[in-house]
């Protein structure tokens, strides 16, 4: 495997791990009720953003790249209005997140050119993880961004940067 090779799949691997726990932060800091909160018919409640994201996992690393059957309800992704429980909303988030990052991490360097078709997209194995962590990057930014602004907090992410203090981690 070519360092770039090795540094693509790692690196995407940290950001799936990395971003996370902090949507379990988010979680736990919620009531059920603010989890399923829409503030329009237009807006997803943070519990369907979670719901969205292991599917969009599901359908694009654990059937696209790693070729288990397709199973996705997109439309009843965004549809739920509750059901799930917070401490499930973050136990399947988890246990997705470990099941792609496994697929992600067999993934060999002569399959990240391998072309697929996902959701009539056609891509490469490289375009589909890049893809999957793109996505959840950005559903785990809105998720901070709702947390605080129902909670009126600071989650506390980067309190090690407060006092121009250095910090063990690489880049956030």
């Amino acid at each position: 495997m070519s360092e770039t090779d090795h540094l693509f799949l790692e690196c995407s691997i940290r950001r799936l791990k990395e971003l996370t726990p902090r949507i379990e932060t988010c979680l736990d800091k919620l009531t059920p009720e603010q989890v399923w909160a829409r503030g329009g018919e237009n807006e997803n409640a943070i519990g369907n953003l979670v719901l969205h994201l292991c599917g969009n996992m599901r359908q694009w690393i654990l059937a696209g790249v790693g070729g288990m059957p397709d199973a996705r309800e997109r439309d009843g992704e965004f549809a739920a209005r509750g059901g799930a429980s917070t401490p499930e909303l973050s136990a399947r988030l988890r246990e997705t997140v470990d099941e792609a990052t496994a697929v992600i991490a067999a993934i060999t360097p002569e399959r990240l050119a391998a072309p697929l078709v996902v959701q009539g997209y056609r891509v490469t194995v490289l375009e589909a993880v890049y893809h999957v962590v793109e996505h959840f990057s950005m559903h785990a930014g809105q998720i901070l961004f709702a947390t605080k602004m129902l909670t009126g907090s600071d989650l506390g992410f980067y309190r090690h940067l407060a006092g121009g203090r250095p910090h063990a981690e690489k880049t956030p």
